[in-house]
């Protein structure tokens, strides 16, 4: 099943329990994937987009709220961070599991290996070869600091 058949099976769900919240982030999420085929359009027939396509928009989406929320509490008001934080949790159910830890060291020391990097003049290799990878799997800029030690 594809990222958008999931995604579209929850918002049904949502509607059949009345379950408001996710209700209102699953519609977000929609009006986004659409805002971003719309985007993508360039002729009479529109490629269709990609997992990793709608993958970097709950990314995105998952980005600006956790700015907004930051914001909010800046602003002493909780209850939007709040807000925000619910509609995160909802958004990664959609993303793939995050890479971390150990497992981020070994995917940075095996793509360094196979691009054979060995200076700081290859971050970027290596970083392109992470994100073509890892979309929406990995903290980049973690994983940028991790890859800048290893070639430092």
């Amino acid at each position: 099943m594809s990222l958008r058949d999931t995604i579209s099976q929850a918002l049904k769900t949502a509607m059949k329990s009345r379950d408001t919240d996710r209700l209102a982030t699953l519609r977000l999420i929609n009006a986004a994937i659409k805002d971003r085929e719309i985007a993508a359009r360039e002729g009479p027939e529109a490629p269709a987009l990609t997992d990793a396509d709608l993958i970097a928009v709950l990314t995105r989406m998952v980005k600006q709220r956790r700015d907004s929320a930051r914001a909010y509490e800046e602003g002493a008001r909780l209850d939007l961070a709040e807000k925000e934080r619910a509609e995160i949790e909802v958004i990664e159910e959609f993303l793939p599991r995050q890479i971390s830890g150990e497992d981020m060291e070994a995917a940075v020391a095996r793509v360094i290996a196979a691009k054979g990097a060995s200076s700081v003049r290859d971050i970027g290799k290596v970083m392109a070869a992470l994100k073509a990878e890892y979309a929406g799997q990995m903290d980049f800029g973690k994983a940028g600091a991790l890859v800048k030690d290893k070639l430092a």
